[in-house]
């Protein structure tokens, strides 16, 4: 099979385009034929050795992909072969034309979704979804601010939080970013890279303040936006793609809000039939075309290197695949 691999830590320049042998499916493991593979951050920073799941060199990268089941380990009895499924890995294993996984990892995809909309829908909407609805408690009519709001797991909580019928401002860092969250449903938005993120967040909510936080950037932004909530708000911790805040601790006092940390991996593995609900909700919605993830551009093996690069540059908007 042909596979994109990763021989030593560095740039995604440094990747090679490798024929390997034919993985084999284990006992409890399913043989998946990739139609689809999402690229996602986490992907860059364990190219740099800088992700907290440390992958043992040479490895293949993509933690999540979406296929047909062509062949079944020992004692499977979940899928079937030829069923078409969305498969978590962990953390690596997905820039290939074959993958291996655990078989009661798969999630067997409705005939209504395609591959590419369904990979990368429990790394994004399900962190999305875990955070907003069981962490958060978004509500109703709540005011939620999403920070990175023009990034894959950013624009689907631009997604989510108006199915689940929330006033959404969208955060991002550029005009090309915010007309598509608009596009995707956003009322209203701030381009952080020329306005104050707290002041404009204040104006936009008459003052009150925020309700619900959705973080994905961190850095000086988490600052301002936990500034920007307003009284028992929630602020969702996602990720760090700005870098790790440090943050005044006495404004959770001032204004009785929540600093509320969101692993939705690890939330999979403690508690899977809460991760089985969510993927549930998520497949259902866009089978039936309550959800549709955007998707910015779709990329062969042969351009790793470029989806991986754009991620880096801050130029990928949306989703991105990978199609072998």
């Amino acid at each position: 099979m042909r596979a994109v691999l990763c021989k030593q830590f560095g740039p995604p320049e440094d990747l090679s385009l490798v024929e390997l042998e034919d993985p084999v499916p284990g006992p409890h493991e399913i043989l998946v034929d990739v139609k689809a593979a999402s690229v996602t951050f986490p992907d860059t920073l364990m190219l740099e050795d800088k992700y907290q799941f440390k992958a043992d060199l040479p490895y293949v990268p993509g933690g999540e992909v979406a296929g047909v089941v062509a062949a079944l380990g020992d004692e499977v009895d979940n899928v079937e072969l030829g069923a078409r499924v969305l498969c978590p890995l962990g953390s690596v294993g997905g820039y290939a034309e074959l993958a291996v996984t655990r078989a009661s990892a798969a999630r067997v995809l409705p005939d209504a979704v395609e591959f590419a909309d369904a990979t990368g829908l429990l790394y994004a909407h399900g962190t999305t979804y875990y955070g907003l609805k069981h962490r958060g408690d978004l509500q109703e009519g709540e005011t939620l601010l999403v920070l990175g709001a023009g990034g894959h797991v950013g624009l689907s909580a631009v997604e989510l939080g108006k199915l689940m019928g929330a006033r959404v401002i969208a955060a991002a860092s550029t005009e090309e970013k915010l007309d598509l969250c608009r596009e995707r449903g956003a009322d209203e938005t701030i381009n952080y890279a020329k306005e104050n993120l707290k002041e404009r967040a204040k104006e936009l909510t008459d003052g009150a303040g925020v309700d619900v936080v959705y973080d994905v950037v961190g850095g000086d932004y988490a600052e301002q936006s936990l500034r920007a909530i307003g009284w028992g708000g929630r602020f969702l911790v996602i990720g760090f793609t700005a870098g790790i805040p440090s943050i005044p601790l006495n404004l959770t006092l001032l204004k009785s809000c929540q600093i509320i940390g969101v692993f939705y991996g690890a939330m999979t593995a403690r508690q899977p039939d809460l991760a089985n609900e969510i993927a549930e909700d998520l497949l259902r919605w866009v089978a039936n075309g309550r959800l549709r993830p955007h998707i910015s551009a779709r990329y062969g093996l042969e351009e790793a290197s470029d989806a991986l690069r754009s991620l880096i540059d801050r130029k990928a908007i949306g989703k991105i695949v990978i199609e072998p």
